[in-house]
């Protein structure tokens, strides 16, 4: 079967390595980003060319995938004068594997349709090195039928794609992964700050607590930074705060109150106005570090 040509936006660490794998499963590319670099990197491989706007590459595309920053980023891409939803075109589908939030994808998704494409949000999970290999964790929702047609292509892309259900679950899955995941590491990162005031030994202190239940991966990349110095959770907290402010919009939406999620936001908000913003996410110790009542 002919593989259908995959158009890209977002050529960032992790796009740019789901690229690359694609490239090397023999897919036909037509990308755009804004670091020319990053694009250059792409057409050097082959099999790829460049659009110089999101409406030629959608025009030119059978699936279109962004891997984008923020939802505004998104709506910009898709909504603008030149954007993806002025040239897609009837049966292709748009697949959003950022992080966005639930609301904005639903209203996207209903626009497409419009215009006879689908949609399908697809978080990730796991690391740009997973990305370079087709080994992502892919949360996709949408569709059924639209999902089904895009399965082959995913399963290229992910070791794990689960499929979640209506538009909108994809995105609103990672939001509550996150938020519980951000929330982990604020609260070990603090307890390691307490501990520290309090005099007692952090590295005793992760010894104890990770004989116990509370024992999980998040708690040892705290650890890793907290005791040993080292800062290897590549999640920064700037992306932790867009997310956990995400998590609390789409609260609003369903017309509930996440209170813990709000004292998580607090603490990631402040973070980022001390000037922590690009440092990863366990080096909020740093923060709790300086605090005093």
């Amino acid at each position: 079967m002919t593989k259908p040509v995959i158009g890209f936006i977002g050529l960032g660490l992790m796009g740019g390595n789901m690229v690359e794998n694609l490239q090397k499963k023999g897919f036909d590319l037509v990308v755009m980003d804004l670091n020319k670099d990053a694009v250059q990197t792409v057409l050097d491989r082959g099999n790829a060319r460049e659009a110089t706007s999101p409406k030629e590459l959608a025009a030119a595309s059978d699936i279109v995938m962004l891997c984008l920053t923020t939802s505004e980023v998104v709506e910009a891409v898709v909504y603008g004068d030149d954007g993806i939803l002025a040239g897609i075109r009837p049966g292709a589908v748009l697949i959003d594997f950022g992080t966005s939030i639930p609301a904005s994808t639903r209203r996207i998704g209903a626009d497409l349709a419009e215009k006879g494409a689908g949609m399908i949000d697809a978080p990730l999970g796991r690391t740009p090195a997973h990305a370079k290999d087709g080994l992502l964790n892919i949360m996709a929702a949408g569709d059924k039928m639209t999902f089904d047609k895009v399965k082959p292509v995913l399963d290229e892309q992910g070791e794990n794609v689960f499929y979640l259900g209506a538009l909108g679950a994809g995105h609103t899955t990672k939001l509550i992964n996150n938020f519980m995941g951000m929330t982990t590491v604020c609260t070990m990162s603090q307890a390691f700050a307490v501990a520290d005031r309090a005099g007692v030994d952090r590295a005793q202190l992760y010894e104890i607590m990770s004989t116990g239940p509370s024992n999980s991966p998040f708690m040892g990349f705290c650890k890793n930074y907290a005791v040993d110095g080292v800062s290897d959770l590549g999640f920064s907290i700037d992306n932790a705060n867009k997310d956990l402010g995400y998590f609390l919009e789409m609260a609003a939406d369903l017309d509930t109150r996440a209170e813990i999620a709000e004292g998580t936001s607090h603490n990631l908000q402040a973070a980022v106005a001390a000037g922590m913003g690009k440092g990863n996410v366990p080096e909020i110790f740093d923060y709790f570090l300086t605090l005093q009542k």
